[in-house]
């Protein structure tokens, strides 16, 4: 009897699925925009061809700069340190403070014999480069540092061919002040500043009740004005200044934040040209820092004033030179937010182009100067304009 012999069956096993290759190309942009970060989106493009080919289709992308290179430290390659470049400002300022018939010959007293010491609180980062560690070598990396290439970000954004928002963001604010010192800035360019607002207070304090006489040496309160109560005692001093700012050296300290805010944000404006120069998609483009300390912005329309007029370039430094500046500043010894924090010695200063406050309407305080800053400084402001303003001019530099 014989048998018959069958042979094994064949088994298969069936591929993987890949359930990304189901999702159409339009969801994986949305996905990609909602990273925006541009490291990680350099770490997806290595995970398949498609997402390589996808990646440079972002529309929001966000690059954290990892740390700001001097030109010199980007010949000795050792050092992140930020240089600095300073100049001469004395004689910027022309005050014309309305409704203050005071003599103000004082103002060259401050800038006068402590001028060192007002340029060294003055010296800007302008000079520097900004850096972003890509990890791992690279044959165009600027900066070799604990085994991380460094590169700008106009290099690492070349590859990115629709971009429409971007933000840059910087590991800490260019201007440095002593702890407790609130400063904030923001600014608006276009080939040239189009307006800038800066708040600044000499001290924060949250929910502390004190007496005035511990405000220390600044000089802007009078005990016998003063109301006691369960919170901080209210100044009733009608909105003006009183003549202790400008003895104890109130006023000199508001002219360096004007200054090195205005430095600040106009040598990033100068950095970004290349950027905007090889990214016509953009809409919107922030600059901005880990601390919050200032924050540059431009639209579409700023964006395409720049590429179609250049920018005029300070002789001094790698800066935007800062045209003739018409500004107005409002000032309350301490003034107690809503959320209980009190700003001691608070200033806003709302600053635009002299030609351009000659040409166009002045543009509501209340709407503009409101929306310029974050929470709760953008209440701070609402308040502050409420008070007496004071104007000043600024020759360009």
């Amino acid at each position: 009897m014989s048998s018959v012999r069958s042979d094994p069956v064949q088994r298969t096993h069936p591929q993987p699925t890949d359930h990304f290759d189901r999702l159409p190309d339009s969801l994986l942009l949305l996905i990609f925009n909602n990273i925006g970060d541009v490291k990680a989106l350099g770490r997806c493009c290595v995970v398949s061809r498609r997402f390589h080919s996808l990646v440079p289709q972002v529309e929001n992308v966000v690059v954290r700069v990892d740390c700001v290179i001097s030109d010199d430290d980007c010949s000795s390659s050792s050092s992140s340190d930020k240089s600095r470049a300073a100049g001469p400002f004395s004689n910027l300022f022309r005050l014309v403070f309305g409704g203050i018939v005071k003599p103000l010959q004082a103002l060259g007293q401050f800038l006068g014999p402590k001028r060192s010491i007002l340029n060294e609180t003055l010296n800007a980062h302008s000079s520097s480069a900004l850096s972003v560690g890509s990890g791992g070598g690279g044959d165009d990396g600027e900066t070799d540092q604990g085994g991380v290439t460094h590169h700008s970000p106009t290099q690492v954004l070349r590859n990115f061919d629709e971009i429409r928002f971007l933000r840059i963001e910087l590991p800490s604010g260019e201007l440095g002040i002593d702890d407790g010192v609130l400063l904030k800035w923001r600014a608006d360019f276009g080939s040239t500043l189009d307006n800038c607002v800066i708040l600044g207070a000499t001290s924060v304090i949250n929910n502390v009740h004190f007496q005035v006489s511990e405000f220390g040496n600044d000089g802007f309160c009078d005990n016998s004005s003063v109301t006691g109560g369960s919170n901080v005692g209210i100044v009733d001093d009608n909105g003006s200044i009183p003549e202790s700012f400008y003895i104890n050296g109130g006023l000199k300290l508001r002219v360096v934040w004007t200054i090195s805010s205005l430095i600040a944000a106009s040598a990033r404006h100068y950095l970004l040209q290349p950027i905007i120069a090889e990214h016509k998609t953009l809409d919107t483009l922030v600059l901005t820092d880990a601390d919050g300390q200032g924050v540059l912005r431009m639209n579409r329309d700023q964006l395409e004033e720049l590429r179609v007029k250049p920018l005029s370039a300070s002789s001094a430094s790698k800066r935007t030179q800062v045209p003739a500046l018409n500004m107005r500043l409002w000032y309350a010894p301490h003034l107690e937010l809503p959320n209980g924090v009190v700003l001691k010695g608070a200033t806003l200063v709302a600053i635009r182009p002299s030609e351009q406050s000659a040409l166009k309407k002045e543009v509501s305080d209340a709407s503009w100067l409101s929306t310029a800053l974050e929470e709760p400084y953008g209440t701070a402001a609402k308040m502050l304009i409420k008070r007496r303003t004071y104007c000043l001019e600024m020759n360009s530099f």
